[in-house]
């Protein structure tokens, strides 16, 4: 009875031990999982700190825009065009003769005067014509000095037989004789002196076909083209095929001006003498005082425009026909002080910062609040002097930007 009594008892010992050990076990679970999620917790906490300090320290997105050149008759300016240089006169030159070209004395760029000889075609048969012309007025002149003598000897005898009929020493018939060849000869003068006029006339209109092989300037000027070479054939308005009608084109370098097209409902804007400002895209930095010369008096009706030709009032020796230039059309005639450059920034970049006129400028990384003393405006942007051409500022600046503050610039929409 005891010994059953010893063994239940042991029984019950090792199930509560076994209890107890699962229990531990399920509580070690517990703990380890509470631990899982604390770790969790905190690394998300941290890095949910980490995007915080992150996002407080990113670079702050701007608009950026660069300080510029910019000219004070901006100010006044009413109407802006664009056009192209060209010469008033122009020409392309060739010749009322036919013939192969067989001297060509000028290149492109070549400055030639007034009726220098530009080039000369073959002109072996016309010249020809001419010598033979000359021969015959030669022989023409020949001629009335004959006729001369036989109009002096004429009249001496008609003297004499006149002298002798009044002392009746010959007949009334040797005198009509005598009379007659007085006649013929002045007859024979006359019509000598006529065939002088003749052979002159045909002189001279050898001559002329003679120096019509010769191309020379119609004005002084510059070469602009070459249209033919030594060896080619020149014919009037190049009627014949592979030939060349004009053999150079030229203009007159002192007569360019600006041909723009001015939209028809500006034209009212535009006067004649006006004064301009002409800028050629060649030379940028070059602006040129010019003037209205004429309106064209027609409207291109596909364009709606009107043709406005700007002469040049100052002269730049590079400007060339065919250049692309714009033209400020102006209220007034600017200063001397009005045409010099100055540096000149969007509006909306001038801030006030301790009741200063600032802007801020970008170095690359961090915007920098710059002191800058504001002059002029010229339409949408203002002079200012403390920044320099090409420099980049902040084109709005927030009232939250501070000095030093990282910036970049935003993505283009």
């Amino acid at each position: 009875m005891a010994q059953a009594d010893l063994s239940r008892l042991s029984l019950r010992k090792s199930a509560d031990a076994t209890a107890n050990a699962a229990q531990d076990a399920l509580t070690a679970r517990r703990r380890r999982k509470w631990i899982k999620w604390g770790i969790g917790g905190a690394a998300v906490a941290a890095l949910a700190a980490l995007l915080a300090v992150k996002s407080a320290n990113a670079p702050t997105e701007v608009e950026l825009s660069t300080a510029s050149t910019a000219y004070p008759t901006q100010s006044y300016t009413l109407l802006n065009a664009t056009g192209r240089v060209v010469a008033a006169r122009k020409a392309a030159v060739s010749t009322k003769a036919t013939g192969r070209l067989e001297f060509l004395g000028v290149q492109e760029g070549s400055v030639v005067k007034a009726g220098q000889v530009l080039a000369r075609l073959e002109a072996l048969d016309v010249a020809a014509s001419r010598d033979q012309a000359r021969a015959g007025a030669n022989a023409a002149r020949a001629n009335l000095e004959q006729g001369k003598a036989e109009l002096v000897d004429a009249e001496a005898n008609w003297r004499r037989t006149d002298d002798l009929f009044r002392k009746n020493f010959v007949s009334g018939a040797q005198l009509d004789t005598a009379k007659a060849r007085l006649d013929r000869a002045r007859a024979s003068l006359a019509s000598l002196n006529a065939a002088i006029g003749v052979a002159d006339a045909q002189t001279r209109a050898a001559t002329v076909s003679v120096e019509q092989t010769l191309i020379r300037a119609p004005f002084d000027g510059v070469v602009l083209t070459k249209n033919a070479n030594v060896g080619d054939i020149i014919t009037p308005f190049s009627s014949a095929a592979d030939s060349k009608g004009a053999v150079v084109t030229m203009a007159d370098m002192s007569t360019l001006e600006v041909e723009v097209d001015v939209a028809e409902a500006s034209i009212a804007k535009v006067a004649v003498g006006g004064p301009c400002e002409i800028t050629l895209d060649a030379l940028p930095d070059v602006r040129l005082l010019g003037e209205v010369s004429r309106v064209v008096p027609t409207v291109d009706r596909a364009k709606a425009t009107v043709l406005v030709k700007v002469a040049f009032v100052e002269r730049e020796p590079r400007a060339l026909p065919d250049m692309s230039a714009k033209v400020a059309f102006l209220k007034q005639k600017p200063g001397e002080g009005d045409r010099k450059p100055v540096t000149a920034v969007r509006k909306e970049a001038i801030v006030e910062r301790d009741g200063k006129a600032s802007v801020f400028v970008f170095d690359g990384k961090l915007a920098k609040l710059t002191s800058v003393t504001k002059g002029r405006d010229l339409g949408d942007s203002s002079e200012v002097t403390g920044v320099k051409t090409g420099d980049r500022v902040v084109s709005k600046p927030s009232d939250k930007l501070r000095d030093g503050a990282a910036v970049v610039q935003a993505a283009k929409k």
